[in-house]
């Protein structure tokens, strides 16, 4: 009988994960008794997706908003400039936190219209009527309230990110100011902390070719344990979220053994090579709110060697419009899965491949895992995807 589904995903229900928890163990059981309970058959090449903060709690990675103020202190000496932070409650105010707690005076450097991920501080419209040039022209807070409102809030939200700033630092400890070149904030320190995410290494070495003194991003922040405490070496701060209060969730570390030890753990259990990945934020854009969800600095961590590279996709569509144009029904149909069977192994930059998707695999699955998954209250942090590497021709 020919096979009517393709790709298809589900969300797996776990236990609520504590520091300490076997997380490997916690996994394979959770997919185990789904399939078992469910009734369903586990293959060669599934994926299973494991939300990074189920990772991050397990190893108790995790900092706190007095750790981030001492680690501030041993490495800048004055007045600290920040720039390019994303507008984020969940994000990058508990970090603002701990900056503050330093007691340095803080330069804030917002871009604009809106930050790296798509949150607006302004409407583009309105600010093209203005005359507004966001490339050459730099905004006080001052000239910012005149032109667009004493209270500009977020469409989604309903924060106003630069009044909640302030708040956290107090009015009189931060100066905020709206541009895109990083470069304007020496002006008022060279001491200078780099918050954003994916375009940082570039922010750095404006910086530093700019006559920067002392220039570290949020991915050097907690690189490593104070008090015995989490920390992460290769991302620091970057891709940490709101824990209390007082305290944040890190980005988690050492994933690789963890994937490893599932991906053999599910083999003996089930004599079945499934591929294991860690995943955070999906990397796409949203067209009605226009973010951008990748506020991680990548999506996968971590993942078993048979996630790596790109697809290897011819378009259906192209062939169906083009060299099978005058086939019909079952002939066409056997024509494409002959096609796909003899495919190169190497088809970037044909016309067979034109629309489809040269992306990383991992950055493909983990946005689908995140969708699955959902943000909220669903309950299911571990994703199961059977059929991904399936195609047209397979029985």
């Amino acid at each position: 009988m020919t096979r009517t589904i393709g790709t298809n995903a589900k969300g797996l229900r776990a236990p609520i994960i504590k520091e300490g928890d076997d997380l490997v163990k916690i996994v394979v059981d959770t997919v185990i008794n789904s399939a078992k309970e469910d009734n369903y058959s586990l293959r060669d090449r599934d994926v299973i997706g494991i939300t990074e903060s189920l990772v991050a709690r397990a190893q108790g990675n995790y900092v706190t908003v007095d750790e981030i103020s001492e680690d501030i202190n041993s490495k800048f000496k004055g007045e600290i400039g920040i720039v390019f932070p994303i507008l984020s409650r969940n994000r990058f105010s508990t970090i603002l936190k701990g900056i503050a707690r330093s007691g340095k005076k803080i330069h804030l450097l917002l871009s604009y219209p809106s930050d790296e991920v798509g949150n607006q501080l302004m409407d583009m419209d309105k600010m093209d009527e203005l005359g507004i040039d966001p490339y050459n022209d730099v905004l006080t807070e001052d000239k910012y309230r005149e032109l667009f409102g004493e209270e500009v809030k977020h469409k989604f939200t309903g924060i106003d990110y630069i009044k909640a700033y302030k708040e956290i630092v107090g009015e009189e400890n931060i100066c905020i100011y709206l541009g895109n070149d990083p470069r304007y904030i020496l002006n008022h320190t060279k001491e200078v902390l780099v918050a954003d995410i994916h375009t940082r290494k570039r922010t750095k070495n404006l910086l530093l070719k700019a006559g920067a003194e002392i220039v570290y991003g949020l991915d050097d922040i907690c690189t490593a344990p104070i008090k015995g405490n989490g920390y992460n070496p290769t991302y620091g701060l970057l891709g940490s979220n709101k824990s209390t209060d007082e305290k944040l969730k890190l980005f988690p570390r050492d994933c690789q053994p963890i994937v490893d030890e599932i991906q053999k753990s599910l083999l003996e259990l089930t004599g079945k090579k499934i591929e294991v990945m860690v995943y955070g934020d999906g990397a796409f854009k949203d067209p009605v709110c226009k973010i951008w969800e990748l506020a991680d600095p990548i999506v996968s961590p971590a993942y078993t060697s048979g996630l790596s590279g790109t697809p290897n996709e011819i378009k259906l569509k192209y062939l169906a419009d083009n060299d099978l144009a005058n086939l019909k029904g079952e002939d066409a149909a056997s024509a494409i899965r002959e096609k796909i069977k003899t495919k190169s192994n190497h088809l970037v930059g044909s016309m067979e491949t034109q629309g489809t998707t040269p992306r990383q695999l991992t950055d493909l699955l983990g946005s689908l895992c995140d969708l699955v998954s959902g943000s909220g209250d669903k309950g299911t942090p571990i994703v199961l995807i059977q059929g991904y590497f399936d195609d047209y021709a397979t029985e």
